[in-house]
């Protein structure tokens, strides 16, 4: 039944490897169940059914990923957009986590419609390399920023904006060890790593009494404050449009790119190069973000973590599955979740921000038609405090430089047009 359902053999796998290669992904990805929690609960989510909706949503993704698309590629809410929901959605634009939830599930809606045609490749192919690239690391970027506040390495300053906190505290400290812990194990290529660093430094502070501890097991927690609390009406509102854009935008080209590079990484490229059901692999990513929503959590998407499972053997979708019965597991450490502090969580954020930022390496430097829309696009992101003004700056600045350098033929019709509608954007809104 098993060779039949994912055609292990065919794929010169074994059973035995794909459990493997499951637990390997689950390991390095797992540090989302306690993440994606605490950040929420910042924009005012109930912590315990935020954590029930993670691991639900993560659990239905990856078991999605793996029956109808047959790849080793686990799902969950995606880092960066959890940030954004919190911190610019909720915080910074002051609308009410149930109309950001709202917002998350149009957004699902629209890349399910949008994967169903042929769109989806139009979108895809016309948006430049050098900004998909940009995007990413100004996400990586806008996370570091987060990640150095809430560990009170950084703070407010009203003349400069920013400045160094005080590091003779213990948060900051622990903060630091916990980075230098992780990149140490990454280094060392210790499945697992980003969540053993978490929990080193969250035991490190609870042994010095910094935070206290809550338990390790426990019966989940209710997922009713959360489960279909989500205000589709409110997010209708016309200033949503550019948020329910940022999230379809991010989520659809980091599901791509996370796609790319596994399937090229894991040989299932056909013989052009081509990603074989595409549109299945697609369809799940969307049906998981929508699903997501309604469980109470940000954007769901395509974890690069996969690669982790796909190098220890994982060719088929009893990898995801595999990852989804083991965040089903992961259930019953609510009490765990629940008490690891913001400076244990913050050196994860910093860390991920690292590998996130390495896409500039790949930027065309010596063309200043590519670079300056990359960097602007980048370095929006944090300072404004917001993914969507990140995109629409590189868009714009993108076509208007292209077009005055006398190379307007390079912009595309697409992006001419998401350039526009993002400039009419800026000016009525301002």
């Amino acid at each position: 039944m098993l060779e039949r359902l994912f055609a292990i053999q065919a794929r010169g796998s074994s059973v035995g490897t794909e459990l493997l290669a499951g637990l390997t992904t689950f390991l390095t990805m797992a540090y989302i169940i306690i993440v994606n929690p605490a950040i929420l609960a910042e924009a005012g989510m109930p912590h315990g059914a935020v954590f029930v909706a993670t691991c639900l949503a993560a659990a239905g993704g990856s078991l999605l990923m793996g029956l109808l698309a047959n790849y080793p590629i686990a799902l969950a809410p995606g880092m960066g957009l959890n940030a954004y929901f919190t911190y610019t959605v909720v915080l910074g634009q002051g609308h009410s986590w149930p109309v950001a939830l709202g917002a998350v599930f149009l957004s699902g809606l629209a890349f399910l419609a949008l994967v169903a045609t042929p769109a989806r490749d139009l979108i895809i192919t016309a948006i430049p390399r050098s900004l998909k690239l940009a995007i990413s690391a100004g996400i990586g970027l806008f996370l570091g920023l987060i990640a150095l506040k809430n560990a009170g390495i950084i703070v407010a300053d009203p003349a400069t904006l920013v400045t160094l906190g005080d590091l003779g505290r213990p948060a900051p400290l622990l903060a630091i060890l916990g980075l230098v812990v992780m990149a140490a194990l990454e280094a060392r290529r210790v499945p697992g790593a980003i969540l053993i660093g978490i929990l080193l430094t969250a035991g490190a502070g609870m042994a010095l009494g910094v935070s206290p501890f809550g338990g390790v097991v426990a019966a989940p927690p209710s997922l009713a404050p959360t489960f279909l609390a989500m205000e589709v009406t409110g997010a209708f509102d016309l200033g949503l449009a550019t948020i329910i854009f940022a999230f379809l935008f991010v989520v659809l080209f980091d599901n791509v790119g996370t796609l790319v590079g596994l399937t090229h990484r894991s040989g299932l490229t056909d013989a052009t190069g081509r990603i074989p059901g595409l549109g299945r692999v697609l369809i799940a990513d969307a049906v998981a973000a929508t699903g997501g929503a309604m469980l109470g959590t940000s954007p769901t998407t395509s974890y690069i973590e996969s690669a982790a499972g796909i190098k220890a053997g994982g060719r088929t979708g009893l990898t995801a599955i595999t990852v989804a019965g083991l965040f089903l597991l992961a259930l019953l450490f609510s009490p765990l979740a629940a008490s690891v502090p913001p400076y244990a969580t913050a050196p994860a954020l910093l860390f991920v921000a690292c590998l996130m930022t390495g896409g500039l390496a790949d930027i065309a430097w010596d063309d200043v038609t590519e670079a300056v829309p990359a960097t602007l696009t980048a370095l929006a992101m944090p300072l404004t405090f917001s993914i969507a003004h990140g995109i629409t700056f590189g868009l714009i600045s993108f076509a208007a430089i292209k077009l005055l350098a006398g190379r307007g033929r390079e912009v595309g019709g697409t992006v001419w047009l998401l350039a526009a509608a993002a400039l009419a954007h800026h000016l009525l809104a301002g």
